[in-house]
């Protein structure tokens, strides 16, 4: 009698864990930090499920897929589950999730499907969510994942080499998780198939008919030899228990076929157990490490789809242009760059948060290019640097298929409401939605305003209660009996360590001890910590405070600075994490005491509550570009005032986000361009000196951008006045100009190279420049030093016009940075202030006035000597003075005072007539801004 031959699923099965082994090494070579992970939930501890999970683990193990099995009281609700599945479809470590059917009792199959269809399609290894189902019922797509066992019939039919196409099958069985699926999988493989069930008539004269007899019915040995085509292949899927005597346990498995019969008429045949069976679990496998290699890809792929630009050969006003454009939703936009759903807080739908933590999941990323874009010493009117840093991200991220990231600051109403304008770009080269970006954003400004002014009024207000009232009366107030004990707040310790006192007990302390502590003993005449507020009010430079009776006569002088210039603000552009703000911002230093100790912000008592109000500002805000690419607005320091950048956070959240994985080629590296404001004599020589020792971040390279108009008035032009129409010499070709002004462009770029990097001059051009005009500047660039010199039109094309210097930027960052500072922060304070002057400046040297010197001596003296110099200074000069153009030489700079940010961590002198408190001129921009019949923003620019 013949014999079916058997298909051995445990042999095949074993062969293609090994493939699998295989692969998951292969891949771990090329990208170390490859790991599939199977998570499995189970909810109680049914012995049969047990059974199956051991068997998965075992696999799991045996081919290197990472294995978590999350166990549930069987009596866990419905949704306990559900969120326990959601917590896994958000941890990116998980490629494959698998709940352990049947949960408990109380959850039935309306229940169960829930938990299934809460699975993530990308991760349901099983195959059982309906968006895999569905996909697997239609001719006119595909599914993510088939369900393991189905996969398993078809592989075991390929592997006996059975003809599938043509031929005539029978499905035993019509269950979602083997009879419909496998009866659709032999479909798609142009079988004719036809499915029974329990219910259906004339069963062995329907089988009779089958050249495939796939049988998942659950009836032990209901299918006869009998019932067979003579060579018909059957493949046996049931796990049925029959009494059995000779075993141990009593019982044996057997599958729904009588394979003594059945094995007499069929050519090939599958044993039960050893067919099916571990063929299921090698799918699983499968399914696990095609969803890890899937996500894997995805996540390395950040593919962005760019928004198409509508060009005008007329360019519009920017916010006709902006509010022409609409933007992606900022979580499509997020996906895009790799940015997790738990990792975003949106703001709406165009602009969001991103959460710190992305920083730690993509920690073992090797950062990606890092280009500052600076600029020559501008006009009033501003010379496109953030036009040229927007057009360059859309040219490398839209048009160069480049995963690139601007990081701009966020503009404050100061400006946005007087002279300059917003700061998001212009023309087709623009952040938008650019009404928000330049109104209040994600209120950023705002935080550092309430911060900095809830210290200003604590600090007054504890000068008050210090004047008023007696050592017992003010130590009482300040540690209060409560419900009959006394206690030091947490930030007390602090103090009290400053001051050496290593007691906790209040009630302990010595009356000498008492004083030292409750009494900060300001001395008013050396008060640093001014109030704040985001408009430009000329009014608020110097104001007298305590004037209403309740202050008791206390009056002092003081002012307003603009928000961006206060000190919270750079602690929020130079932090490194939510910590690092905390410290820095209790470490602000308000005043000194009588008896020459620096006071901190955490003496004054509210450094953790200023941290409260900026916790939330600390995270970087997500944009976008008009052609789709990603933008970071984050902080808003004032380069003339400040230190003129954007955050750390904002450049590390990018720069990772651009990052590479190891084993990825050198072209997967991505771009991130952060703008330092005004001429690289500010922003360029603070990003050096200060913000990038503070990050470890070094630059592959610098952009200046130039152009003929700044140029022309550096080489004798008139003045460029905001409001007045230009001079013929700015639109009317003069070499002769524009040549003499070019010193300026090369000063900038000698002054780049002392800190060892790369030049690209970035020529941005104006429509009435010439051709003449623009290859002159590029030819006095490339022979003044630059690295290269292009002319781009950004801002009438957009990143179109911006592809030649996006290549000159890719080919000028191949290679390592040269990086160095200009000082040695070990230095005396003066002398650091010195190198600044005589080597990017071009000065002579320095004067200090009295009250500069007696501060330099009192900050040195507490021990604030080491920190980096941030001059305060005019952009409009290479000096202290304005009206010294161009390259300017023979003067000596006058220091007129020396502030210290002991938290954001450094000194800045105020050199000349520079104030801290911008003013509003006779006709500021606020005269065109309003709101149109529909509500919209009109006349921003």
């Amino acid at each position: 009698m013949a014999s079916a031959q058997l298909i051995d699923g445990t042999a095949l099965a074993k062969n293609v864990r090994s493939e699998i082994a295989e692969r998951i090494k292969s891949l771990q070579t090329k990208s170390p930090r490859f790991q599939p992970q199977l998570v499995i939930i189970q909810a109680g501890a049914r012995p049969d499920s047990n059974v199956y999970v051991r068997m998965k683990a075992k696999a799991s193990e045996e081919v290197g897929i990472k294995f978590s099995h999350i166990t549930l009281p069987e009596e866990a609700p419905l949704e306990e589950v559900v969120e326990t599945v959601q917590k896994l479809n958000a941890d990116p470590t998980v490629n494959g999730i698998l709940v352990q059917l049947p949960l408990g009792p109380h959850i039935g199959a309306d229940g169960e499907r829930t938990v299934t269809e809460a699975i993530s399609p990308e991760k349901d290894v099983d195959g059982f969510h309906a968006y895999n189902i569905g996909h697997l019922s239609s001719r006119a797509s595909e599914p993510l994942f088939t369900p393991c066992t189905p996969t398993g019939v078809i592989k075991l039919l390929d592997h006996a080499g059975v003809q599938i196409a043509g031929s005539n099958a029978v499905v035993l069985g019509r269950s979602d998780i083997v009879g419909s699926p496998v009866a659709a999988m032999l479909r798609s493989r142009d079988a004719t198939v036809t499915q029974c069930h329990s219910r259906t008539k004339n069963l062995p004269e329907l089988v009779k008919q089958a050249d495939i007899v796939v049988s998942a019915i659950g009836k032990a040995q209901l299918v006869q030899g009998s019932w067979l085509k003579p060579g018909a292949v059957v493949i046996d899927v049931g796990t049925n228990y029959i009494p059995d005597e000779t075993k141990k346990s009593g019982q044996r498995m057997v599958g729904d076929v009588d394979f003594d019969s059945a094995s007499a008429i069929a050519s090939y045949i599958t044993p039960v157990p050893g067919g099916v069976g571990p063929m299921t679990v090698a799918m699983l496998m499968s399914n696990t490490l095609r969803a890890a290699e899937r996500q894997w890809n995805e996540i390395r792929d950040r593919k962005l789809k760019p928004l198409k630009l509508d060009i005008k050969e007329k360019v519009p006003s920017d916010i006709d242009i902006a509010m022409a454009q609409t933007p992606k939703p900022i979580t499509q936009l997020a996906h895009e760059i790799g940015v997790l759903p738990g990792e975003l807080e949106s703001y709406g739908a165009y602009k969001a948060k991103v959460d710190l933590s992305v920083l730690e999941r993509l920690a073992h990323r090797k950062d990606g290019k890092y280009i500052l874009v600076s600029g020559i010493t501008p006009t009033p009117l501003g010379e496109g640097k953030s036009t040229t840093t927007i057009g360059l991200a859309q040219a490398l991220g839209a048009h160069m298929d480049r995963l690139t990231f601007a990081c701009v600051r966020q503009p404050s109403q100061g400006p946005t409401f007087g002279i300059k304008g917003g700061a998001a770009g212009g023309g087709y080269s623009q952040v938008i939605p650019m009404d928000e970006f330049n109104l209040h954003l994600t209120g950023d400004i705002h935080a550092v305003t309430a911060a900095n002014n809830l210290l200003a009024a604590a600090l007054d207000a504890r000068m008050l209660h210090e004047a008023t009232q007696s050592d017992k009366a003010l130590y009482s107030r300040l540690v209060p009996t409560k419900k009959g004990k006394r206690e030091f707040a947490p930030l007390m310790f602090k103090r009290l360590k400053k001051l050496g006192i290593d007691k906790t007990n209040p009630n302990e302390l010595t009356p000498e001890e008492i004083t030292r502590f409750a009494r900060l003993d300001v001395d008013p005449e050396t008060i640093t910590w001014n109030r704040v507020i985001d408009v430009n009010d000329r009014f608020l430079r110097k104001i007298t405070i305590g004037q209403n009776p309740t202050e008791q006569g206390h009056e002092r002088v003081t002012g307003y600075d603009i928000s961006v210039a206060s000190e919270c603000m750079a602690v929020l552009a130079l932090t490194t994490g939510l910590q690092d703000m905390r410290e820095r911002l209790g470490a602000m230093v308000v005043a000194t005491s009588k008896r020459g100790e620096p006071i901190t912000a955490d003496d004054v008592g509210c450094g953790g509550a200023l941290a409260v109000l900026m916790k939330d500002a600390i995270k970087p805000n997500l944009m976008q570009t008009l052609e789709g690419t990603p933008v970071f607005v984050h902080a808003g320091p004032f380069a003339n005032i400040a230190h003129g950048n954007s955050s750390i956070l904002a450049d590390r959240v990018a720069l990772k986000l651009a990052g590479t994985e190891e084993g990825d080629e050198a072209e997967r590296v991505g771009y991130v361009l952060t703008e330092g404001g005004f001429g690289a004599d500010m922003g360029m020589e603070k990003f050096c000196n200060i913000k990038c020792r503070v990050s470890g971040l070094t630059p592959d390279a610098v952009v200046i951008v130039a152009t003929t108009r700044a140029l022309k008035m550096h080489g004798g032009g008139p003045d460029v006045t905001p409001g007045k129409p230009l001079h013929d010499t700015y639109t009317k070709e003069d070499l002769v100009t524009l040549e003499e002004g070019c010193k300026n462009l090369v000063r900038h770029i000698e002054n780049s190279r002392k800190f060892g990097l790369k030049v690209i001059v970035a020529v941005n051009q104006f429509a009435t420049d010439t051709s003449a005009e623009l290859d002159l500047i590029r030819q006095k660039a490339l022979s003044g030093g630059a690295d290269a010199a292009v002319v781009s039109n950004h801002w009438a094309e957009g990143g179109a016009g911006a592809k030649a210097l996006a290549e000159a930027v890719v080919a000028t960052c191949e290679g390592p940075s040269d990086f160095k500072f200009l000082y040695d922060l070990n230095l005396p304070i003066e002398k650091k202030i010195e190198i600044i002057c005589k080597e990017i400046y071009g000065a002579d040297g320095i004067t200090l006035s009295e009250q500069a010197q007696k501060q330099i001596n009192t900050y040195a003296h507490q021990g604030f000597g080491g920190l980096p110099i941030c001059m305060a200074k005019t952009q409009y000069s290479f000096s202290h003075d304005p009206k010294l153009k161009n390259v300017a030489s023979g003067f000596t700079v006058p220091i007129r005072s020396v502030r210290l940010s002991a938290g954001a961590g450094f000194l800045y002198p105020i050199l000349g007539d520079m104030q801290t408190m911008p003013g509003l001129g006779t006709r500021p921009g606020f005269w065109e801004v309003d709101l149109d019949p529909t509500g919209k923003v009109v006349g921003l620019f």
